[in-house]
């Protein structure tokens, strides 16, 4: 549970993120409503995002999806009965995104399963993993990692949540405890965690404007 608390970068498959970054990205507001896709190596699911449960996220998430942050990622953490998480280690990337940071909010809906969230690991940590609840986790609404409340739902899982419970989850934690000496090493961290799933392609499929 405890690694749930710890925003940290998914373990790169394949490097295909743009190195270009423009600021102004970071300025752009999502819809009132908005759905991606998620194309893995076991299946489609896709996440509806609602911005009023938390605008400052929802933008966020919105801006990466538009600049192909999460293509060719790992689902690096899948623990049963928890959660599914992911996110991006490209540093070149994230160091320039991360400069821009993502006010923290309140949590306005429940951490069901389903929901999704991104992880923190203090105040104004959001802004990269993402964490999809595999059964309902309440009590992540109102934990306080480093002194910040709880983890705002932004959206939930519409179509495909079978996908993301067939994700593969033999390692459980495992992932986790050898990720501080080994996530710069994709060779030998891939070769002790052969069969993690992967994003293909991470998109957004509908903005509603209204």
């Amino acid at each position: 549970m405890k690694y749930v608390l710890i925003s940290i970068a998914a373990i790169l498959l394949i490097c295909c993120s743009k190195s270009t970054f423009d600021p102004e990205w970071t300025k752009k507001k999502a819809p009132p409503i908005y759905t991606a896709r998620f194309e893995t190596s076991k299946g489609n699911f896709d996440i509806r995002i609602t911005r009023s449960w938390s605008p400052k996220a929802a933008d966020r998430l919105h801006q990466l999806l538009k600049h192909h942050f999460y293509d060719h990622q790992l689902f690096y953490r899948v623990v049963p009965n928890f959660v599914v998480q992911f996110g991006n280690i490209d540093t070149t990337i994230t160091k320039k995104w991360d400069k821009f940071k993502v006010a923290d909010e309140p949590v306005l809906k429940s951490n069901l399963k389903g929901y999704v969230s991104f992880a923190r690991a203090g105040k104004e940590t959001r802004g990269n993993d993402l964490f999809i609840n595999l059964k309902d986790n309440v009590r992540l609404d109102t934990v306080s990692p480093e002194g910040v409340r709880g983890y705002p739902v932004l959206g939930y899982v519409t179509n495909g949540i079978n996908v993301v419970e067939k994700l593969y989850s033999e390692y459980g934690n495992k992932t986790m405890d050898v990720y501080d000496s080994l996530s710069a090493d994709r060779k030998k961290y891939l070769s002790l965690f052969p069969k993690l799933d992967s994003i293909t392609r991470a998109y957004i499929i509908k903005d509603r404007k209204d």
